[in-house]
């Protein structure tokens, strides 16, 4: 099995997911998520597989967000306009994010992962 695995390289935890990968043998396809930022539809489809809150693939933690004032904002948003606007910049988009045939993992927690294992 080979994933898609979305990083942002300066990002510790970033670093410390793809180390993991690594160090447990995960075959993955690397993509940084500023310079190629998924697109709405990916967005979209990735979602949907999650089956996970939209809310949960935005980066409340970082700058782009808060800047943004997202908190207020994303609740009067449709879910189109919340993943048009996650297409906008790869910096509010939660990372790492893990994508495979039939799940998508969203951040790093490693009693998740053992299911890429």
């Amino acid at each position: 099995m080979r994933i898609l695995f979305l990083e942002y390289p300066k990002c510790s935890t970033c670093k410390r997911a793809k180390a993991w990968l690594t160090e447990n043998g995960v075959a993955f396809d690397d993509r940084h998520i500023v310079e190629d930022n998924p697109t709405a539809e990916e967005l979209k489809a990735w979602w949907e597989k999650s089956g996970l809150p939209l809310k949960k693939f935005f980066n409340t933690s970082g700058l782009v967000y808060k800047e943004q004032n997202l908190k207020e904002r994303l609740p009067d948003m449709s879910e189109e306009e919340q993943l048009a606007l996650l297409a906008t910049n790869g910096m509010l988009v939660k990372r790492p994010l893990v994508i495979g045939e039939d799940f998508v993992l969203i951040g790093f927690k490693e009693a998740e992962w053992e299911r890429l294992k």
